[in-house]
């Protein structure tokens, strides 16, 4: 009597592992970590022009905006582990356009009173105080820049460095009184940035539109990410795998 023959495992074919492995890509991508592109200078010095970045998605839990295409399938947040804090640097989707995703710093939780006064931070009536830290060497512009940086240190502690380059109108606002459930954000780079200071815009921020914290760069270059020929020089080696304050 003949051995058997040894069982063979069945390989999956192409379009199977296809699917399985955009499912995977999917989870991971709508529960962990979502990369994002930092397309514009209103988080400098922190987040630079050509900064991608990984955004915790379980960080305060899920909603609706969590997920691909933002079906409303159900309200509110899920799974609701930690409450954002002031000093997070927040992706969310614009309250005017969900389509777009916007990144700024959270400064203003539910309840909270916020007003710049001659570019100064003020939170619940209580000045913000800055000290200078030197001077940011913008690059992006036509012409290079140079513009003052400060600290500043937020009620519960947190650490910002922020950028002060003239006079503008959203030097001197009236208050913003941050609705329940809401929250009010700022860049960083305080004369330009469209920020919750735009309420037609911007404006405060639904606890549901939250996506996530920024938490990490993994890659960052000073040209188009597809000019691979300009990475040698382009690349900004030290600021991959930083964490993001």
């Amino acid at each position: 009597m003949s051995n058997p023959a040894p069982n063979k495992k069945k390989e999956l074919g192409f379009f199977p592992t296809l699917i399985i492995a955009l499912v995977c890509a999917g989870l991971i991508r709508s529960f962990f970590f979502e990369p994002f592109h930092i397309p514009s200078g209103s988080m400098k010095p922190n987040l630079l022009i050509g900064d991608y970045i990984f955004v915790t998605k379980y960080s305060y839990g899920y909603s609706r905006y969590s997920f691909p295409f933002g079906l409303p399938l159900f309200e509110n947040r899920f799974w609701q582990v930690g409450k954002p804090q002031r000093g997070d640097v927040i992706v969310f989707k614009l309250p005017s356009n969900p389509k777009i995703n916007y990144i700024k710093r959270l400064i203003g939780l539910p309840g909270d009173r916020i007003q710049m006064r001659d570019g100064t931070l003020y939170i619940n009536d209580k000045k913000i105080e800055k000290s200078a830290d030197g001077i940011f060497d913008d690059e992006d512009m036509a012409i290079s820049a140079q513009i003052r940086k400060f600290h500043e240190s937020l009620p519960e502690g947190h650490q910002v460095t922020v950028l002060d380059q003239r006079k503008s109108p959203q030097d001197n606002t009236g208050i913003y009184e941050v609705p329940e459930g809401h929250y009010f954000l700022m860049g960083d780079n305080r004369d330009n940035s469209q920020d919750s200071r735009f309420l037609d815009f911007v404006g405060y921020v639904p606890e549901e539109n939250l996506v996530g914290r920024a938490s990490t760069i993994f890659f960052s270059t000073a040209k188009p990410i597809w000019q691979i020929w300009y990475w040698p020089v382009s690349i900004r080696f030290n600021r991959i795998f930083q964490g993001i304050k």
